[in-house]
């Protein structure tokens, strides 16, 4: 597992555009969540510790943010072909295993991490209602014991977006296995 952390994409940055199968067998784009006050895009895969460890997490906080209009959605852009426990089949499996409260999406051509500029397993991106970049950065300052969490660094910029405030804290960058890309 290589440690790799997010990039950073500008802050302001329009969300890139994505049209993308789905595990419940449904084709997203960008537009089927224009209704969202706030879009939140979570470039995550199966087989990584980094995201595996996050899945409870992100969990929560999409039931947590569901009633105040914010919408989760996760893209998995690895090489299934050599990461097999990343294929689309094994994601429907995962998606159904833990019950996701939003959509998993496959990004089998890489198209749309490149867009987004992702780097990680977990690298997370959110959006607000413009679809304008507010927050890119990690989840929380534990990625490994959730219980020793201090900083809740994604539902801070939740809030903060929901409230129509600048970020009332300095993001860190998310890090976890780097992307795994096609050769």
């Amino acid at each position: 597992m290589a440690l790799t952390y997010s990039k950073g994409m500008p802050l302001g940055t329009p969300a890139p555009y994505f049209s993308l199968p789905a595990t419940d067998g449904q084709t997203y784009t960008l537009a089927s969540f224009s209704s969202a006050k706030a879009l939140v895009v979570i470039f995550t895969c199966n087989h990584c510790p980094y995201a595996i460890a996050s899945e409870d997490r992100i969990i929560s906080l999409a039931e947590k943010y569901k009633p105040q209009g914010v919408v989760f959605v996760a893209i998995n852009p690895n090489d299934a072909a050599c990461y097999p426990e990343d294929s689309f089949e094994n994601m429907i499996v995962r998606a159904k295993e833990k019950a996701f409260p939003f959509p998993y999406l496959c990004d089998e051509s890489q198209q749309v991490a490149r867009a987004y500029d992702a780097a990680c397993t977990p690298d997370i991106f959110v959006f607000d209602r413009e679809r304008k970049l507010r927050y890119n950065g990690r989840i929380d300052d534990n990625w490994q014991f959730p219980e020793h969490v201090t900083r809740c660094d994604l539902e801070t910029a939740l809030d903060d977006i929901l409230a129509h405030r600048e970020l009332s804290f300095s993001p860190v960058s998310s890090m976890g296995c780097s992307i795994k890309w096609k050769v």
